[in-house]
């Protein structure tokens, strides 16, 4: 009886958790997991720890697991405001950018600053297309450690600036029907109504459509349910 007793709390704190954590990721603002600064790290690692331990020990008082998190949530916010408004006190608290390549040579001292090493620094430009070292002008290393690369000026690609080719705007999808579902606010915003719509679609209905968009130009495409390309090449593992 316990036992069962036990996987219903268990379930229950899940349950009340999830929605939790997910308002307090939205309070803390929008970060890539991957590039996160050490002290949001940290505060994820924390959270994990707590919430792990709630989750695994009926035994803990759920409400004190609560307070943790909204208490850690606030923290957080209120070390992020304060970076904002210190640099000297933001510059403690994260990884400064570190100049590695200098003029197609290896900054040494830096690398050891850092710790990282000469394999490190080759492997991540190998990664950006980049096998020899005397083509990079500028090489540094980022505050969440990625490595961003300037080439030479001999060595950058071409742009349509050098080509004294005319400048255009890059196009974009905006969604207007999803899994057979009308975004009716998104279309009537981009100036269209059902009758457009309908016009576009010719002899397809809303709910055959798999997905629309409107590109930015104003171009109309979509893709049917249920009808996959003929000439998908054979891509496997």
């Amino acid at each position: 009886m316990d036992l069962w007793k036990d996987l219903v709390i268990v379930v229950l704190r899940i349950v009340t958790i999830l929605p939790l954590m997910l308002g307090v990721g939205i309070f803390m603002g929008k970060r890539s997991i991957g590039e996160l600064p050490v002290f949001d790290f940290l505060v994820v690692l924390v959270l994990g720890s707590v919430v792990g331990a709630d989750i695994a020990d009926p035994d803990i008082d759920h409400i004190h697991t609560v307070a943790a998190i909204i208490v850690i949530a606030l923290l957080q916010k209120f070390i992020v405001t304060v970076k904002l408004k210190n640099r000297k006190l933001g510059r403690l608290l994260t990884f400064e950018p570190t100049i590695v390549v200098y003029e197609g040579k290896m900054v040494e001292k830096n690398l050891q600053q850092i710790r990282y090493s000469i394999d490190n620094i080759t492997q991540m430009l190998r990664e950006q297309q980049v096998f020899d070292l005397t083509q990079v002008e500028l090489g540094i290393v980022e505050a969440n450690g990625q490595l961003s690369v300037k080439l030479v000026p001999e060595k950058e690609p071409p742009t349509r600036e050098d080509f004294q080719m005319p400048l255009r705007g890059g196009g974009y999808d905006i969604p207007i029907i999803l899994d057979g579902t009308l975004q009716l606010d998104i279309l009537q915003r981009m100036g269209r109504d059902r009758r457009w719509l309908e016009s576009a679609l010719g002899d397809h209905q809303v709910a055959d459509v798999f997905f629309g968009a409107l590109t930015s130009e104003g171009e109309f495409h979509y893709s049917l349910k249920g009808s996959p390309p003929d000439n998908l090449p054979p891509l496997n593992h």
